[in-house]
C-alpha cells in the first residue's frame, strides 16, 4: 500500500469515527458504539472506502494495548480489593455464569468446541465506563452499590484478560485440551502476578528516572515505552500482549506520576483507539443480519440465544452480595455492558480465525444490546429507588 493510499484510509477512518461517535454521544450513548457504525459504513460491505490493510491492523492492535494500558492506570486495585468480598463474589459469578451459559448454547448450535469455549469467554466481558457514568450522573458512583460494581468490573477485567490469552493460545496450538487451557491461563496467572510484584517493588525507579529526565516528553515516552515493553515480552512468554499493557498500567497507577500519566496518554489514545473500532465495524457484513435469507437464521438465532444468556449472566452476579442492604437488581444490571471490551474480544477472536465472519457478527450484536440496555434500566431501578426522583446531589444541596 503506498502512502496516498494510507493517507486516505486514516482520513475517512478519523473522520467517520469523530462525528458518528459525536452523534452517538448525543444520543446518549458510548462513543464507541458510532466508531463501530463508522466502521460498517465505510467498510467494503458499504461504501468501500477502508480495506482492514496489514498496516491498519497494527495500528488498531497498538490502539488496543493503550487502551487497556490507560484502564490499567484508572484502576486503583488495592482499593478496589479494600471492598471486600461481595465485589470477588459478584466477578466470579459474573464470569463462570455467561462463560457456561454461553458455552451451553454455542454447543447447542454445533459450533466447534473452541468456537463455544472462545464465545463463552467473551461474554464474560465488563464495560464498567458505561455503568460508572450513569451512576455518576445519578449522585451513585460512591453508593455502595456503585462501589461493588466498580470493584467486581476490575477483577472482571483481569480474569476476562487471562481467559483472552488462554483463547489466542489454543488457537496458536491448534488444539483444545484441558491440559493446554490449564498450563495458558496459569501461565498468564503468573506473568499477571510477576509483573505486578516487581513492578510495585521497583516503581520507585520510575520516579526517580522520569524526575532525572528534563526534555520534552519524557514521561510520557518512558510510560509508553514501559507499556509496549510489558506486551513484548508477555507475546515472547505466549501471553496475549493485551496483559503486558493491562498490568503496565497498574504498575504506573502506584506511582507519583500517574496523574499526569493519564492526562499525557489519553491524547495518543485517542489517535490510535478509533483505528481499531472502526476496523472492527469494517470486518462486519450487514448482509448476514438480513432475517429475510434462511442462511442468516443460524446467526440471528445465535445471536438471540447469547444475548440472553449474557444478560441472564450477569444479572445473576447480583446475587452472589451477601448479608448486604443492598439493590441486588442495580448491581446485576450494572454488570451487564460489554462495551469496548466485548469488541475488544470479538476482534482478536476473528483475526485469530477462532470465530468466523457469522459468529463475529452475532457477538456484535450482542455487544450492541448489552451496551444499549444497562444505562437504561440502571435510570429506572436507582431514579425509582431515589425519593421524588432526585439524585443524592439535589437532596444534599437540599439538607445544607
Amino acid at each position: 500500500m503506498d502512502l496516498k493510499t494510507f493517507l486516505f484510509h486514516l482520513i475517512v477512518i478519523y473522520i467517520s469515527a469523530r462525528v458518528l461517535g459525536e452523534v452517538a454521544g448525543r444520543m446518549g450513548q458510548p462513543s464507541v458504539l458510532g466508531e463501530l457504525l463508522a466502521g460498517v459504513l465505510v467498510g467494503p460491505s458499504l461504501l468501500g472506502l477502508v480495506q482492514p490493510t496489514e498496516i491498519l491492523t497494527l495500528l488498531g492492535e497498538i490502539g488496543v494495548m493503550l487502551l487497556l494500558f490507560e484502564v490499567g492506570l484508572e484502576s486503583d486495585l488495592q482499593a478496589f480489593l479494600k471492598v471486600g468480598p461481595s465485589a470477588g463474589v459478584v466477578a466470579l459469578i459474573g464470569v463462570a455464569a455467561p462463560f457456561g451459559l454461553g458455552y451451553v448454547v454455542a454447543t447447542l448450535l454445533h459450533l466447534t468446541q473452541l468456537q463455544s469455549i472462545f464465545i463463552g469467554a467473551t461474554l464474560t466481558a465488563t464495560s464498567v465506563a458505561i455503568s460508572a457514568r450513569v451512576l455518576s450522573d445519578l449522585g451513585q458512583l460512591k453508593s455502595r452499590e456503585g462501589t461493588i460494581i466498580l470493584g467486581a468490573a476490575v477483577l472482571d477485567d483481569i480474569l476476562g484478560l487471562v481467559l483472552l490469552s488462554v483463547m489466542v493460545g489454543l488457537a496458536q496450538s491448534g488444539s483444545v485440551s484441558w491440559t493446554t487451557i490449564a498450563r495458558t491461563a496459569g501461565l498468564a496467572v503468573v506473568f499477571l502476578v510477576t509483573a505486578m510484584t516487581f513492578g510495585n517493588r521497583y516503581a520507585a525507579w520510575f520516579n526517580t528516572l522520569v524526575n532525572r529526565l528534563n526534555t520534552r516528553g519524557s514521561l510520557v515516552s518512558v510510560a509508553l515505552t514501559f507499556a509496549l515493553l510489558l506486551g513484548y515480552v508477555a507475546e515472547e512468554v505466549r501471553v496475549a500482549p493485551l496483559i503486558g499493557a493491562f498490568a503496565a498500567g497498574l504498575i504506573l497507577a502506584r506511582t507519583h506520576h500517574r496523574v499526569l500519566i493519564e492526562e499525557r496518554i489519553k491524547p495518543i489514545t485517542d489517535v490510535f483507539v478509533p483505528i481499531f473500532f472502526v476496523l472492527v465495524g469494517v470486518a462486519l457484513d450487514p448482509s448476514y443480519l438480513n432475517p429475510f435469507n434462511e442462511q442468516n437464521r443460524s446467526v440471528l438465532v445465535l445471536a438471540g440465544g447469547l444475548s440472553v444468556v449474557a444478560i441472564i449472566g450477569k444479572l445473576i452476579s447480583g446475587w452472589g452480595v451477601l448479608g448486604e442492604p443492598v439493590n441486588r437488581w442495580v448491581i446485576g444490571v450494572g454488570m451487564v455492558p460489554r462495551g469496548e471490551v466485548g469488541l475488544i474480544f470479538a476482534g482478536v477472536g476473528l483475526g485469530a480465525h477462532i470465530i468466523t465472519e457469522a459468529e463475529y457478527g452475532a457477538i456484535l450484536i450482542v455487544v450492541v444490546l448489552t451496551t444499549f440496555l444497562p444505562p437504561l434500566l440502571l435510570k429506572r431501578l436507582l431514579l425509582k429507588r431515589t425519593p421524588h426522583n432526585k439524585s443524592t446531589r439535589e437532596r444534599s444541596s437540599e439538607d445544607l
